[in-house]
């Protein structure tokens, strides 16, 4: 988000994973994510953004919200090993270890040390659960 509120731009990878955890982690309606992103993206196309967040919120004519929801630890590990990006745009992790960068909170906690950063606002299992069995709800309900 510092990227795009920066920027006015963010890489295709990262739209994903964010709009995935703003839906499916967090469980806010993807119409809130769009026009924010809409209102930011030097690069926004109503169609791309739209359909985009329809595609990771799983409302779409596609909708698999079981392939749809990316941990972003596990992203981080596999598109940023090193944190070169979260350093870049997160200074204040810039003394986490590279093995450690994308959980900083445990490094912190391993090696009694207080960072300047929040703590993690969600647990991805425990929401990525509890957004799976909404939409077994909703799938029963229908």
């Amino acid at each position: 988000m510092r990227q795009l509120n920066a920027l006015g731009w963010m890489h295709n990878r990262l739209r994903m994973i964010t709009a995935s955890f703003l839906v499916k982690d967090l469980l806010i309606d993807w119409r809130d994510g769009e026009s924010y992103f809409m209102q930011q993206l030097i690069d926004g196309d109503l169609a791309a953004n739209n359909g985009g967040w329809q595609w990771a919120a799983s409302t779409g004519t596609d909708a698999a919200p079981y392939f749809r929801t990316f941990n972003p630890t596990t992203q981080g590990e596999r598109f940023d090993p090193q944190g070169a990006f979260i350093r870049h745009y997160l200074p204040e992790l810039a003394e986490v270890p590279d093995s450690d960068i994308n959980q900083p909170q445990l490094w912190a906690a391993k090696n009694h040390k207080k960072l300047d950063y929040p703590p993690p606002i969600v647990e991805h299992k425990s929401a990525r659960k509890k957004t799976l069995d909404a939409f077994e709800r909703a799938k029963s309900a229908a």
